[in-house]
């Protein structure tokens, strides 16, 4: 066999038996134990793998113009589109990571004429003056024996995954941001609702205050207290309109749009609200959450660092060879006797660099741990959030049942009060009392039955609604 496919040969070998017997160094990944309960706490009935998050948002908020929101939204929102930009740089960092099992293949040339120089360097030369010419293709490859490459690309990998899944919490996050500003708007259209009726309430009963008057039956006592609660009701309506209008800017700037008007053709009461709310198993949120998702591929990552910091005390050995022409005269430059070749295998590793290695490993470690905790606080915090939006629901219904019988009881009141007053049984000081009761009772019932609405929107993100959808199909709402 000639030298030169003898030694092309051996590097050869080396390289197959080195991937063949090689091992990545440092620990492999294995998820950490979660004590997560056997049910969630306030949850309704018995435990149940069916969840609310297995639908997608579109079963969940089944209004036409909100979905029309959402789709928009999710379409043109500046965070979304922030997002996919953090992934596709994530995926080509992975790219890169990925690369480096190849080898690297790079070429030069160089032709020069100078006096007592050669290829661009200054030798002497007893001034002579000479030409020269070299055309080199060189290709290195670092023989992955220690599996520092494949932890490098282990990291880079879940760095990307962690990307992605934190574009998901960014877009369900955002249909949440959408349902729960528009549910507010409805609520705040509910309350102008009741303050303009209370306010035509209170000038009604200014009139007939103003009537009894004239007619010499009532005195000015009556007319200036009827006067200053329609004035009292009427100075919240502009507060109300001014909500609205910022409340549709926000979800317009949420669309990606300037700020406008926002259409809506139902009130808040028209609203769907699921009858039921299986919330699934609690430890199957660990697979639904895009933050827990994301929170434990940061922490591969960071497992597979501590992998890189070990490798990094082995030896890296690599393999090198180049194949060109290289002659000091043109005129040769094309004979057989210009030709140059080589193939060489070498090693390089540390002996001693001042505890440098060694506190990089304790540093990988000490970030491992920390992502670790972190992985753990975000589940945590996720049961928190289910139990939190469970309870709250269970307590809205209670709330909302009381306040529709005292808003039941305070209108009666006001009829009885205005049907006394005018049979001249009761003072004006009734009839007023009773519709001032009136008026906080249906904005607190108004107010009941937008947080029955947006503990719902709380929950479904909570337990990572459209967990189970493509990020296409997540999108688009079909």
């Amino acid at each position: 066999m000639k030298p030169r496919k003898r030694a092309i040969s051996l590097a050869i070998n080396i390289g197959c038996t080195a991937l063949f017997f090689g091992c990545a160094v440092g620990p492999n990944y294995k998820r950490p134990t979660v004590a997560s309960p056997g049910n969630f706490r306030s949850a309704p009935g018995a435990v149940t793998t069916n969840s609310l998050a297995d639908l997608p948002w579109w079963d969940i908020y089944r209004d036409e113009t909100l979905k029309s929101l959402i789709h928009t939204a999710l379409t043109n929102n500046y965070d979304v589109l922030i997002a996919a930009t953090r992934v596709e740089q994530a995926r080509q960092i992975s790219a890169e990571a990925r690369a480096q099992f190849l080898p690297s293949i790079n070429y030069q040339g160089v032709v020069s004429r100078g006096r007592n120089e050669l290829f661009g360097t200054t030798i002497p030369d007893n001034g002579n003056t000479s030409s020269g010419a070299v055309t080199v293709a060189e290709a290195a490859w670092e023989v992955d024996l220690w599996g520092r490459i494949r932890r490098l690309n282990e990291s880079a990998r879940a760095q990307y995954l962690a990307t992605e899944e934190a574009r998901r919490g960014v877009m369900l996050s955002l249909v949440s941001a959408v349902a729960s500003s528009y549910f507010q708007l409805l609520q705040l259209d509910l309350q102008l609702q009741i303050a303009q009726r209370t306010a035509d309430s209170f000038d009604s009963s200014l009139k007939m205050f103003n009537q009894r008057l004239q007619g010499g039956v009532a005195s000015r006592l009556d007319t200036s207290r009827a006067s200053g609660a329609l004035a009292t009701t009427l100075a919240q309506v502009p507060q109300l309109e001014q909500q609205i209008v910022q409340t549709e800017n926000q979800i317009n700037v949420l669309l990606g749009l300037n700020p406008g008007p926002v259409p809506r053709h139902t009130a808040m009461l028209q609203q769907y609200t699921p009858p039921e709310i299986p919330t699934g198993l609690p430890s199957m949120l660990l697979e639904r959450r895009p933050d827990i998702r994301a929170a434990e591929q940061q922490l591969v990552a960071a497992n597979a660092n501590v992998g890189v910091a070990v490798a990094n005390f082995f030896p890296r050995i690599g393999l090198t060879s180049f194949l060109g022409k290289v002659s000091p005269e043109l005129s040769a430059f094309t004979a057989g006797t210009a030709n140059a070749w080589s193939v060489a295998a070498g090693a390089a590793g540390p002996i001693f660099q001042g505890g440098a290695l060694r506190a990089q490993y304790r540093q990988a470690k000490a970030t491992r741990e920390q992502v670790e905790l972190q992985y753990r606080q975000t589940t945590l915090g996720a049961f928190q959030d289910v139990a939190d939006a469970l309870i709250a629901r269970e307590k809205l219904a209670v709330a909302r049942s009381r306040l529709e019988q005292s808003v039941s009881d305070y209108r009666e009141s006001v009829q009885i009060a205005t049907q006394r007053y005018l049979a001249g049984t009761a003072s004006y000081f009734e009839v007023l009392e009773a519709q001032q009761l009136l008026f906080p009772a249906e904005t607190s019932l108004a107010q009941v039955e937008f947080n029955q609405l947006l503990v719902v929107v709380q929950l479904y993100e909570a337990l990572g609604g459209g967990w189970n959808l493509g990020n296409p199909e997540f999108t688009s709402g079909d």
